[in-house]
């Protein structure tokens, strides 16, 4: 159960900070984080790559957006299911996150994630 507990408090360490305005607009943070076979279903119905996500995000202005609701479920001894709700105060929309996580060389990295818009 504490293995579980500090998994969890990782990933929510993990997933907030790819959340911050300053995280997004570096490339070499943004690197470490996501894994290389990283595959992205965007709630807008877009599907982007690791490549796509190193060069669109650094240039996007601080979306400001808040995380609540995070739960974890392991898939495997290295591998996580992260699912949250987030609220993008920009554009006012709220919207359903999942996010997979492996663990590569000692490492957690993103390898997928999705998103679908919610009223709420």
């Amino acid at each position: 159960m504490e293995q579980h507990l500090k998994l969890k408090e990782h990933l929510y360490s993990l997933e907030t900070t790819l959340l911050k305005g300053e995280v997004r607009k570096s490339v070499e943070i943004l690197n470490e984080l996501i894994a290389d076979d990283f595959v992205e279903y965007s709630s807008t119905g877009e599907i982007y790559d690791k490549e796509n996500v190193l060069s669109r995000l650094p240039n996007e202005e601080d979306p400001q957006i808040t995380l609540s609701n995070f739960e974890i479920k392991y898939l495997s001894p290295t591998s996580a299911l992260t699912t949250f709700k987030v609220f993008i105060k920009r554009n006012m929309k709220y919207s359903l996150r999942s996010s997979v996580w492996k663990l590569n060389d000692g490492k957690w990295q993103m390898t997928f994630h999705q998103g679908t818009v919610t009223k709420q």
